[in-house]
């Protein structure tokens, strides 16, 4: 009896599992098809997945915020983007370079994209229930006046005179070259140096949030303060003296590091990290701390073996990674992952689920939500910087006009849908969709025999990512809630709105 009791719970939970990540297991069957039809080599596929995953993420992660507060899917992070363009043009134009030309183009955008946020926060307010319909429009309407403003005002009606840029007198060129200026500008910081900035940014955010904590009231545990302020030390410390260590500043000290080395120094940092803080900590066994520290440990040690493997270390050793650019994505999804444990993420989560109910608490609700896009829509800014560096070419004219699509379609691959979004689901998003993404062409190619057809292709996927996963999730909530098939467009149409459960009844 037991027996069979327990048979039916794990077929159930197997049936379960399957249709929660549908979509994912969709995609993943979909790719590993393209895979095998277009017959590519593993190495190229994962260099191009890696390059992408660099160059993409910072843009979907910039979508869980709005999610989070009951916007659904953001598609205006496009103005953020415009913002960081804008801001592009003048830096090349002043002729910075480098990491500060970046950080220039970082300060100068971050005040644009807030107070593009705030407008496009402010029609949200004036649109709910149809925020990811007004973002889009928002969308448009933007990359149209932007397209004014770079082809016809820039030289024409202001007067400009750079000869680089311009074209024919007046108008920015419909696309410049940005080597030498701001190209691989993070993506060229080695492995060194990010270890050292980062032992920097970590000490002073570990010194900033205790000193807030103290104030606040809260207990403050000094042992475990003062031992993450030591491996800031040693961090920096590493990172500074490893470039005067030829065997290390061979492997470390270069502009980007090889995957095989990753892989090793991520293992022994996972193991270094869940061995400390298990000593620190003593968890009990079968404790939520315990499993958490196992499964970091266990993931180190598969990632290790699976570098012994002769197929996968051939493609390790093929992959080279640009780790200040993925420690900045890093850093987003802290953000993310700390915004939601604070007062102001609680808020906005409380929005999200239900916009009467936070009225009645006492939450500004139209604040909530302005303060959410603006967060966004500056991440989204950085984002594009990100992308814009990694890429090398800036196309002045068109570069904004698929950010929302792509990110979009990247979450909603991860298995986010309009109402829930998480950094996990935008990381196996961003590297499911752009797998599709490049083998998705090579395939048709093999089937088609033409090359032209790769273009419609991708379009077709990115479009038709988002018509699926929405679908799937209207198809989820419909079972969810069991309905009538007189009811089920009902049930759809509140799928596709993210404040439709937030309405007032």
């Amino acid at each position: 009896m037991n027996e069979n009791l327990n048979q039916k719970r794990l077929v159930d939970a197997l049936k379960r599992f399957l249709f929660d990540n549908k979509v994912i297991i969709m995609f993943v069957l979909l790719s590993i098809a393209c895979i095998l039809i277009s017959g590519a080599n593993i190495s190229y596929i994962a260099g191009e997945v890696f390059s992408r995953f660099g160059r993409n993420t910072c843009l979907v992660l910039a979508l869980i915020i709005p999610c989070m507060a009951g916007l659904g899917m953001n598609f205006g992070i496009v103005v953020g983007a415009i913002a960081a363009q804008i801001s592009i043009f003048w830096v090349v134009h002043w002729g910075f370079t480098g990491i500060s030309g970046f950080l220039l183009c970082a300060a100068m955008s971050t005040p644009m994209a807030i107070f593009f946020g705030w407008l496009l926060g402010k029609l949200f307010n004036k649109t709910k229930g149809a925020e990811m319909i007004a973002g889009l429009v928002l969308g448009f309407f933007a990359a149209g006046l932007y397209r004014l403003f770079t082809l016809y005002i820039i030289g024409g009606v202001i007067p400009f005179d750079d000869p680089n840029l311009l074209d024919r007198g007046f108008g920015l060129r419909n696309a410049f070259d940005l080597s030498g200026n701001l190209k691989y500008a993070v993506d060229d910081i080695s492995f060194l140096t990010t270890t050292a900035v980062l032992g920097v940014v970590f000490a002073l955010a570990t010194a900033v949030l205790a000193l807030h904590d103290k104030k606040m009231g809260k207990n403050v545990n000094t042992k475990t303060v003062a031992a993450k302020l030591a491996v800031a030390v040693v961090a920096v410390i590493f990172g500074i003296a490893g470039k005067f260590i030829p065997p290390v500043a061979e492997m470390l000290g270069k502009n980007r590091v090889i995957l095989e080395d990753a892989v090793v120094l991520g293992t022994c940092g996972a193991l270094v990290y869940a061995v400390v803080m298990f000593l620190m900590k003593r968890p009990e066994k079968g404790s939520k701390c315990f499993g958490k520290l196992l499964t970091i440990a266990a993931i180190a040690v598969a990632v290790f073996v699976s570098n012994l493997i002769p197929g996968v270390n051939k493609v390790y050793r093929s992959v080279r990674i640009p780790t200040m650019t993925y420690a900045v994505i890093a850093f987003f999804a802290f953000f993310n992952n700390w915004l939601v444990n604070t007062r102001l993420g609680q808020n906005m989560r409380t929005v999200g689920q239900n916009r009467a109910v936070a009225t009645s608490a006492g939450l500004d609700v139209d604040k909530t939500r302005i303060i959410a896009t603006c967060i966004s829509t500056v991440l989204a800014a950085w984002g594009q910087l990100i992308f814009l560096q990694n890429l090398g070419t800036f196309n002045t004219v068109q570069q904004q006009d698929n950010v929302g699509l792509y990110a979009v379609a990247a979450i909603l691959v991860g298995g986010a849908n309009v109402q829930k979004a998480t950094n996990k689901q935008a990381i196996i998003g961003v590297i499911l969709f752009h797998t599709l993404f490049v083998v998705a062409p090579l395939a048709a190619t093999q089937l088609v025999g033409d090359s032209a057809i790769s273009e419609y292709i991708r379009m077709f996927f990115s479009y038709g990512v988002i018509a699926v996963s929405l679908a799937m999730h209207a198809w989820k909530s419909g079972n969810k809630r069991n309905p009538s098939a007189e009811g089920m467009t009902a049930v759809m149409m509140q799928a596709a709105s993210p404040a439709a459960n937030a309405r007032p009844k």
